[in-house]
């Protein structure tokens, strides 16, 4: 068994911003207090170096969607975000049509400089609420309030955004169901294009690791995911991952950048811990590669060797694993030809666990489409660990994302 890779997979870019005002407790993101300013001249110089010392990676290939996120992305001024992106369109080619997603946070919200922001060509905004209300606000140790969540939303669409995400967050201490669904109907009044609802979990190396806050139990998790899914389908909106959800009326809402990603598509990382995904028909590997997380180290790198942090190649035994890691988080999961055009290998040495899987009710498969049946869309590490030959080598995979 080998890779051939018939046409390589879609190839987008990722842009890491690792400064934030204040590290939130839940957060586990390669993100770092800012102290003093923001060296963004010498950072953004850094970044187009790092993404002229990518290219050659992938020369011939267009890029497709960039996404900026952090961090906080809008801690940077808007002349320095002007000339990020012109370096990018320079040295990528990138279309003026492409789908461009900065992240930003309430409380960094300026009307002139997001209308700045706009016409640099970015024209998709993620904007971290999380939560409307002041009490779950400060158990999260986010420094924004509930006013100016709903006047960064405002700045937005008066800036000219047509496509903007809200980033919620649910099952938080001590929240019953009906405070997660007044946020969800919070979220719905503002007329935004998209929403992520992600359950809270407690990742390791947080401080709410360390210190763990009182969390719903179980059953009541479940049972906020059930009404916030069933309050959104009222509303208009589709789920199609996990954690995300686009308004049906308005085609096409979802994330194509997050979309790049669940189906297994390529993906260059530029900036402090930026994580990246190569595929080389030259030699059929698959390639992920990062960079070093501290920006002090990032920024005092001279080259592309200097930034890199390490590379691994994903073996060939892991490939089905990897790809529905990705792929089974989507509600319509996805067509089979899609397995080797992205994968550059066929799918049938799995086929007997896919069977497998069929069988115990957790995969169903309709004509050329897998997917999760809504018990294995529940239970995806059951799914997962039975591509595993050996022992559990890999992480229990989170069921939430942003974007």
């Amino acid at each position: 068994m080998s890779r051939d890779f018939r046409e390589l997979p879609p190839l987008s870019l990722y842009v890491h911003v690792p400064w934030c005002v204040k590290k939130c407790p839940y957060c586990d993101f390669n993100s770092h207090e800012q102290r003093g300013d923001i060296p963004e001249q010498r950072y953004v110089d850094a970044l187009l170096s790092d993404l002229a010392d990518e290219m050659p990676l992938v020369w011939g290939r267009s890029i497709s969607t960039v996404f900026i996120g952090g961090g906080t992305p809008s801690l940077l001024s808007a002349s320095a975000m002007d000339r990020l992106m012109s370096g990018i369109r320079a040295l990528t080619g990138l279309s003026p049509s492409a789908e461009v997603t900065m992240e930003a946070n309430p409380g960094t919200f300026e009307q002139q400089r997001f209308k700045d922001y706009r016409d640099t060509g970015i024209n998709r905004l993620s904007i971290g609420i999380q939560s409307f209300d002041e009490r779950f606000l400060k158990s999260l140790g986010r420094i924004h309030s509930s006013d100016e969540a709903l006047r960064a939303v405002d700045i937005a669409h008066q800036a000219g955004f047509e496509e903007i995400n809200l980033d919620l967050m649910f099952a938080l201490p001590e929240q019953t169901q009906e405070e997660a669904l007044r946020d969800v109907r919070a979220a719905i009044s503002l007329d935004t294009t998209h929403l992520s609802c992600y359950e809270l979990t407690l990742e390791p190396n947080t401080l709410f690791a360390r210190f763990p806050p009182v969390l719903p139990e179980d059953e009541q998790r479940a049972d906020m995911q059930t009404a916030i899914v069933e309050t959104l389908a009222a509303a208009g909106f589709e789920r199609y991952e996990i954690s995300a959800y686009a308004r049906r009326a308005r085609h096409p809402h979802r994330s194509q950048h997050n979309l790049n990603y669940w189906q297994f598509g390529d993906y260059l990382g530029i900036g402090a811990g930026a994580h990246g995904k190569i595929s080389s028909a030259a030699d059929g590997t698959i390639v992920r590669r990062w960079k070093h997380k501290h920006p002090t180290r990032y920024l005092d790198a001279t080259n592309g060797e200097q930034r890199l942090g390490g590379q691994d190649v994903i073996p060939l035994e892991d490939t089905a694993l990897e790809f529905l890691m990705n792929a089974l988080r989507l509600v319509d999961g996805f067509p089979l030809p899609l397995f080797e055009l992205h994968t550059g290998t066929a799918l049938m040495p799995w086929q007997a666990t896919i069977n497998q899987a069929v069988e115990r009710g957790l995969l169903e498969q309709d004509g050329l489409t897998l997917r999760a049946t809504p018990t294995g869309f529940n239970w995806l590490n059951e799914i997962l660990e039975l591509f595993l030959p050996g022992a559990r080598r890999y992480p229990v995979i989170p069921l939430n994302i942003i974007s």
